[in-house]
């Protein structure tokens, strides 16, 4: 009689057909590596590619239990299609462009089974070039919208209510506010506890109120340096004049859930503020002198972008769920 797997992995695809092969050449080999591998199940939901990514992925990993799903139905109902059918005690959520280095899963586990108030623990993330890439947050919240929107987190960085995670080098073990979703082990006890991601959020901001919301609910996030993990994210692009609309969609959805409709203004009005200034000051910059001119204009734009979406993207979404399940 097989034994049901102590671990499940979920990865969420989408037209990633070749990163979601290498992810899962690296996962495997992992797997391997810290033996693993007969204690564990991989699935991965795929929300509508058009890439042939579930039938490649059926073609090389038959291990592997593919959910084709017929639509993006977005990020975290993806995951949650994933816990739903994951019988491991523990669940690891793994982007497609997340590549565990040696130990890493084993390393999560250690600490998850000796921490048992965490329902979440996140790995040091890295960059392709081996730099650290900043993962651990504080919840945003209308007051914090502010101090961002004047420099003051970034200025009193060390300071413990103003400050930020930003200059921590992530370099111990500790209790979080939150952590970035591309790598996460997740207890199941605190799944069946506080369920799954809220469906309104396709994409941005859906980790983080998981985690507000488990953490609500009495459980613990937590940070280890002894499980690292590389992760692809797509650095931002000096040359771009919009961002994903999805961010900032997140955003609001998480302020008016947890903040009311005052706290979303107040939000709105401090990013209006903040993008406005920015947005004057590196219109008014020497171009020439500087040798920057595309880079400053694409900063000018961008800034120009959020300021003309903040102003105009009215109404959002004022639903009422708060289960966190499709």
């Amino acid at each position: 009689m097989n034994m049901p797997p102590n671990l499940s992995i979920v990865i969420v695809s989408y037209n990633t057909r070749a990163l979601t092969l290498s992810c899962l050449r690296c996962l495997y080999g992992e797997l391997r590596l810290s033996g693993l591998d007969q204690k564990s199940e991989v699935l991965l939901v795929d929300n509508g590619s058009r890439d042939g990514s579930a039938d490649a992925v059926r073609a090389e990993f038959p291990a592997v239990k593919v959910i084709a799903r017929g639509k993006n139905e977005g990020f975290g109902v993806a995951n949650n299609r994933g816990m739903d059918q994951a019988l491991g005690e523990w669940i690891v959520l793994l982007n497609t462009d997340a590549f565990p280095k040696p130990g890493a899963l084993a390393a999560l586990l250690t600490y998850g089974n000796s921490h048992p108030e965490a329902a979440v623990i996140g790995p040091r993330l890295l960059n392709p070039d081996g730099t650290l890439q900043v993962s651990c947050w504080k919840f945003p919240t209308p007051l914090r919208a502010w101090l961002d929107c004047f420099g003051l987190t970034v200025a009193l960085s060390g300071h413990p209510f103003i400050g930020d995670y930003y200059y921590w080098p992530h370099d111990r073990q500790r209790y979080v506010q939150f952590v970035v979703g591309a790598c996460m082990l997740v207890r199941r006890a605190a799944y069946e506890k506080v369920g799954g991601f809220d469906p309104r959020f396709f994409f941005y901001a859906e980790e983080t109120d998981w985690q507000k919301r488990l953490t609500e609910a009495g459980w613990r996030i937590a940070f280890t340096p002894d499980a690292q993990v590389v992760h692809l994210r797509a650095a931002s692009r000096e040359d771009k004049a919009t961002v994903n609309p999805h961010l900032y969609r997140g955003a609001d959805i998480y302020m008016q859930k947890h903040y009311g409709l005052l706290g979303l203004l107040s939000m709105r009005l401090a990013s209006i503020l903040g993008n406005l200034t920015r947005m004057l000051f590196w219109s008014v910059v020497p171009r020439e002198k500087l040798g920057q001119r595309k880079t400053l204009t694409a900063k000018t734009r961008q800034h120009g972008w959020v300021l003309l979406r903040q102003l105009t993207h009215w109404p959002v979404d004022r639903g009422k769920s708060s289960a966190g399940m499709p």
